[in-house]
Formats: structure tokens, sequence, C-alpha cells
């Protein structure tokens, strides 16, 4: 054996031949050291944008839980079933002015700087949804929200400060807390208003005024508008301004000249230009997270227009009977299902996963979200009490199961948001095209949302109205459309920067 042992060892000894050979343990150790130390993460401007960004989920879901009744109150229409018809119109409205404002604010950011465009729009939106409480008629209704929608349209600037504060090191930290602002926002919005609408009548002894019996809605409109001022004050001591070329300036100064040329400051470097529109949309990754986004945007928005209206609508009619308090109660679990996600397993699955993979599967999961609904629609009519019109306990404890799950399949499902950010930021040409690119992704999203509330409200009616497939027509087209919408994602995974590279 030893003698085999030598024969087999071709290595030539001399003198430059080390006397230990080097140990796989040693390169194993020398792979793990050339792995990048994560940038320090800016948590002073970190915790400054999501303070910003809490403003506009609370001032955009503190409506949910009473917009049918509002509807109701104006005196539309004496059939409660179109009531959806309206309160999707609504909805609609404010998601096409942001269509028409986005990609707008997205380019005025890049030559005067991101600060200042948020912090105009975010003012804008307090004006308006005080506006919105005010109303009394659905001209007023309609024309708050447009005005709202128009300074939403912000948001990609929002979402392109986060680009430019994190980078590939640091962004599995950044973006789980920066995506709990939406879940959070979710949970403080509808909880303002299924609590403070109607308050003069809810709590005589505290909101026994005149004018908040005649103005029932405008109490949580208003604390909505004053937390979105202390956004716009708190951002404004502390966020910090992240276009590059302004950076650039303010940090550059005058270069200094040497007569010597020595110790000579060279002068900074020009900034990137933005590419162009076409140019982005002929990336295939961008204009594959366009159309994918535009979908998610779709089932996304539908899922939440069409839970409010399916809890709203009687038992009779496919729904649940639940009251303004009950469904912000819901929507705040739902909130509070989205908070856990971010929080407890996204920094972990960012780290442990590709972003691509992970966007198909919570692309995967919409279909089943909607066949869910129907079911507790059937556990509601299988424990009503048909002398009382009541449901009993086990039915009530059963059917606050059955929302947790769908509402939790429903936020596992949404996280495809904060994915398609990161996708986003990845496969940017360059630094000074996250601004367009969010810009071209935001608009297909805010696209889809446009129609979308409308579209599902209107399907939804319909189907009970006339009783189409059972009255359940709209359940068929948005699993039809959910599975549509996992296929076209696909393209994403194909085209990835890090999945193909």
């Amino acid at each position: 054996m030893a003698s085999a042992n030598i024969t087999n060892d071709t290595t030539n000894y001399d003198e430059t031949c080390p006397l230990l050979r080097t140990s796989n343990v040693d390169t194993a150790e020398a792979q793990i050291a050339e792995k990048p130390k994560p940038t320090p993460l800016p948590k002073g401007q970190l915790a400054a944008l999501c303070v910003v960004r809490l403003v506009e989920p609370i001032a955009f879901t503190q409506l949910f839980p009473y917009v049918n009744e509002f509807m109701n109150d104006l005196h539309l229409t004496d059939d409660p079933s179109k009531i959806g018809f309206y309160s999707g119109l609504v909805e609609s409205l404010f998601a096409i002015s942001q269509l028409c404002s986005i990609y707008q604010w997205a380019n005025i950011s890049d030559v005067i700087g991101r600060r200042p465009v948020i912090f105009l729009g975010i003012f804008g939106l307090a004006g308006t949804t005080v506006m919105f409480g005010l109303s009394k008629s659905l001209t007023s209704v309609l024309v708050a929200r447009c005005l709202g929608g128009l300074f939403s349209g912000n948001i990609a600037v929002i979402h392109s400060v986060l680009g430019e504060i994190t980078d590939s090191t640091n962004q599995a930290i950044a973006f789980p807390i920066y995506g709990l602002c939406w879940p959070v926002g979710s949970i403080i919005g509808p909880l303002i208003g299924g609590t403070f609408s109607h308050p003069a009548s809810k709590y005589p002894e505290i909101f026994g005024y005149q004018f908040l019996k005649d103005y029932p809605y405008f109490l949580p409109c208003f604390i909505a508008s004053v937390i979105a001022l202390i956004g716009v004050f708190l951002g404004f001591l502390f966020l910090e301004e992240t276009l590059p070329s302004k950076r650039t300036h303010e940090k550059s100064g005058s270069p200094t000249v040497s007569t010597n040329g020595v110790g000579a400051t060279p002068a900074p470097a020009l900034p990137e230009k933005p590419a162009s529109v076409s140019k982005l949309l002929s990336i295939p990754i961008i204009s594959a997270l366009a159309l994918s986004g535009f979908m998610l945007s779709y089932l996304g928005t539908s899922f939440d227009v069409v839970f409010v209206l399916f809890c709203y609508s009687p038992i009779e009619s496919g729904g649940l009977a639940f009251s303004a308090s009950q469904i912000g109660y819901s929507l705040a679990t739902a909130g509070a299902i989205a908070a856990s996600i971010q929080l407890c397993i996204m920094s972990y699955l960012l780290r442990t996963f590709d972003s691509a993979k992970m966007y198909n599967f919570c692309m995967s999961l919409w279909p089943y979200t909607f066949l869910a609904l129907p079911i507790l629609n059937l556990i509601a009519r299988a424990g009503l009490d048909e002398i009382t019109g009541e449901l009993g306990t086990a039915t009530v404890a059963l059917l606050w199961v059955g929302i947790a799950f769908v509402l939790m399949l429903s936020k596992v499902a949404s996280l495809g948001y904060s994915l398609s950010m990161i996708l986003t930021k990845e496969n940017a040409p360059n630094a000074a095209s996250l601004g367009q690119s969010n810009g071209i992704i935001q608009f297909a999203m805010c696209f889809a949302r446009s129609f979308a509330p409308f579209v599902v409200s209107a399907l939804f009616a319909s189907s009970v109205e006339y009783n189409l497939l059972g009255g359940h027509l709209w359940v068929a087209i948005m699993v039809t459309v959910s599975f549509l919408g996992t296929t076209i994602s696909r393209k994403i995974e194909q085209n990835s920067v890090k999945t193909i590279g």
C-alpha cells in the first residue's frame, strides 16, 4: 500500500514546494472572505422614508370600511346590489388620476430632486382627503378622489429613493422593513375609518356635535390628513435628497486646481443619463416586469375591492352581511397578517431564495385566493338561523378563521409588490434610469388599478343580480384571469439578471 501511494504521487518536490499542503478548509475560508460585507444601512434615512411611505396607505384604506355605506347615504340608488357600481367608480377614478400623473412625477423628480416631489404629493393628498370627508354629493366625491389620485402619483419616486439608499448587500434587510409600511398603514387606516365614521351616533358623549352629524365621514378623513401632515414635517426634517445628480452637485463643490499637478482634486464624473422609455421597454426584463406588474395590480386591487363588497353584501346575495366596523376589523387583520409576514420571514426569504422564483410563487396563489371566498359564504349560509337571521357562535368563529386564511393567502400573494421593486432595482440598466424604470412599472400597475375596481364591482353586482353561475360568475372569471397572470409572470424568471446570470 505504501509503495502504491508513493508511485501515484506525481508531485515534483523542490525548494519552491511548500512543506504543508493547502487544505480545502483554507480554500473555503478564502471563498467566504471574498463575499462582500453588507453596506451599513442608512437607518435614519430608511426611518424617514418609512414615515413618508406610511401616509398613503392610511389615507387610501381609511375609506374602505365605509365607502359602500357612504354611497348608500348619497341615495344614488334604491337597489343595494348596485352600490358596488358607485363605490367601484370612486376607487377607479382615484387610480385613473394617479395613472395620469405617475410618470410625470417620476420625470420631474429626475430634474428637481426627490424631496420636493414627495412633499408636494403628500401635502396635496392631505388636503384632498379632508375634501372627501366634506363631500355631500357624488360629484364632490369624484372630484376629491380625482385630485387625490393626481397627488398620489409620486409613489414611483418614493420607491426610487429606497433603491438609491440601498444596494444588493443590504436590501434583504431594508426592503422588508419598507414593505411593512403598507401593511401597517392598512391596519391603521381601516381601524380609523371603521371606528370614527358616524362618530356622533357611535360616541355621542364625545362627538355629539351637529357638524359631525352633518358630515359623518369627516372625522376619519381629518385624522388621516393630520397623519399626512406629520409625515411631511418629519420627512422635511430627516429625509435627505437621494437623486444622484443632486448629491453630486451638493458634495463635490469646486474642484481644486494645482499648478504643479500634485494634490489636485479631480473634477467629479458626469452623472449618467436616464434611458428613454422606448429603450427601457426594449429590455425584456423591464417589459416583463411592467406586464406582470399590470396583472399583479389588477388581481390585488380586484381582491381588495371585491372582498369589501363581499363582506358588505347580504348573505342571501353571496356575501357576509358585515357592518362597517366588522369590515374595518377584517381589513386590519389583513394588515396584521401582512406585517407579520414582512417582519418575520421576508428577510429570510430574500436571503434564501431567488427573487424571480418567489415572485412566480406569489402570483400562483391568486387563483386559490379568489376560489376561497365563496366557501365563506357557504359557511355563513349553513350557520344562518332562519328565524332570527343571526349567525351562531360556532359559525362566527369558523368564519373568522376562514377569513384569516383567505387574507393570509392574499397577503402572501401581495409580496409580489415588494419583489417587483427588488427586481426593478436589480435589472434597471443604470442608477440614473431607476426612477424611469420604476415609473414605467408603476404606470402599468396604476393602469390596472384604474379600471379594476369598477370592473370587478360591476362583475360582482351583475353576477348576483342576474344569478349568473349561481351568482358566482365573478369567481370563475377572476380565477381564469389569475391563471393568466401566473403564466405571464414566468417571463420574469426567464429574463432576470440573477436568474440567467
